[in-house]
Parts: C-alpha cells; structure tokens; sequence
C-alpha cells in the first residue's frame, strides 16, 4: 500500500480513541446520581462506604473546574511513519464548563499536527460531559481489590472496574482512590470496544493531584496498536494549575478553532 494511503487510513481513525481523555472524574447531573446510587448499592461494608464517599467528593466535580487554567504539553508519534508532533498551548475552562485552548507553540510533522493533536482537543471539547463515558456506578461495576501505599507514602483504595456495556469509550482496568480524600489519584486500562476496525488493542493511563480538594489531570498517555500504521503513542503533561485564573474565552476558542482548522 502507497505509503500516503496508509498515513491517511490509519491516522483517520484516531479521533474516536480521543473519547477515552474526555471521560476523567467528572461526576454527573442529579438524575445521574440517583441511578449512581441503585447501583453503588451493589457493593456492600467497607467498600461500598468507599465508593459511596467518592461519589460524594466528585459530585459538581466539573462545576468546581469552572475558571481555571492550566499549561497542556502534548506529545505524540508515530514510530512507523517516523513523524512526530509537540504541542505547548493553554487549557482553559470557562465560567460556562467550555473547555478551549490558547496555543503557544507546535513543533513537528503536520499530519500529527492534524490527525492526532487536533482531533484529540476537538474531541475533549466536545464530549467533556458525556455521562455516558463517566467513571461512576451507573457505568462501571466496582471490585474491591485492598488497600496499597505509594512510593511517596499515601495510601490508595484500589478497585478493577468493569463496564457494564461494551461501548466505544469505556474502559476495563483499575482505579485509585486516595485514602484521605476519596478522589482519584491513578486511572488505567485497556478500551473494551475498540474505536475502529483499524485498531488492535488502546491501553492509557491517567494520574492526578489532589489541589484544593479537587482531582486536577496531572498526565494521559495512550498506546494505539493500529492494524495499518503500527503503534501510535500520545502523551499529555499538565503543569501549572490556576483554579480562577479569569480567561478569555472567546480568544481561546479563536485559536482553538485555528490549530483544528489546520492554520498555523
């Protein structure tokens, strides 16, 4: 196959796997919750106290995000095409829940640029609320697996979840919760239903720091075994968290808009 066919079919298909970013801690409407509750009811003793408690410190998870910023560097590759792509820009969340970016910098190969980078902000923007992709009971069901300290000396619950339907954007894996807090610290899996035919198997990992008491996205990283361009590897670092740092929305949906549309 024509080397340019096969960058374009394969790297076509990487905006769907982007879902799997959008589906962070951000914990549901009221009418969610209610269903959260029949079904966290499953999970008895210790365990279901925990799951009970982290329900109650990620609810209006996503209201308390409103007006913050922070520094996003992304980098992604493609070994087999041997072309790669670096961003540096600034995520913003605006006093609505609109999620936009104000770029600073790109280095690298504009296919990256186009295929992954900018479909992976479209799609955060997009599906940022999407319940259907929340890691909650409604969702997920929740195995107690014990208790386990950190390098750094915290200690985590740690829970396997499962999902209970196989749908593109939900995951099998495990979750930690930090033992103080009940919120999330640690996130990894393997997609249960794969994006596209194209795609073999999507692993990630997601970490967070515990700000204020809320769960702020410390770093994703992603393996895609593609059928047509080998491993895809996308990696996101956040740095420098500012809970009301007062930004522009509309300029930040400028650029966002620009970086997506291809204009440099």
């Amino acid at each position: 196959m024509h080397l340019t066919s096969l960058r374009l079919k394969g790297l076509a298909v990487l905006a769907a796997v982007c879902l799997l970013f959008a589906a962070g801690c951000d914990n549901s409407s009221s009418e969610q919750q209610a269903t959260d509750k029949g079904a966290s009811s499953e999970l008895t003793g210790p365990a279901g106290d925990i799951i009970k408690k982290y329900l109650q410190a990620t609810q209006g998870h996503e209201d308390t995000l409103r007006g913050a910023s922070m520094q996003v560097d992304i980098d992604a590759s493609v070994p087999k095409l041997k072309e790669q792509g670096k961003l540096k820009a600034l995520r913003n969340i605006s006093k609505v829940g609109v999620i936009t970016y104000r770029v600073l910098s790109f280095q690298g190969d504009n296919t990256v640029k186009q295929q992954v980078i900018a479909r992976f902000l479209s799609a955060e923007q997009q599906a940022q609320s999407d319940n259907k992709l929340a890691l909650i009971p409604a969702n997920y069901k929740f195995k107690y697996k014990g208790e386990h300290q950190l390098d750094a000396g915290e200690d985590v619950f740690v829970f396997q979840v499962t999902p209970r339907a196989k749908r593109v954007g939900l995951f099998k894996g495990e979750m930690w919760l930090d033992a103080h807090t009940y919120l999330p610290v640690y996130e990894k899996g393997r997609l249960v239903k794969n994006p596209s035919v194209f795609f073999r198997k999507v692993d990630f990992e997601r970490a967070y720091s515990i700000h204020n008491g809320v769960a702020i996205p410390q770093r994703v990283s992603s393996t895609i075994d593609t059928r047509l361009i080998g491993v895809v590897q996308l990696n996101v670092n956040y740095s420098n968290f500012e809970q009301n740092a007062g930004t522009d929305q509309a300029d930040g949906g400028a650029q966002s808009a620009a970086f997506v549309s291809g204009a440099s």
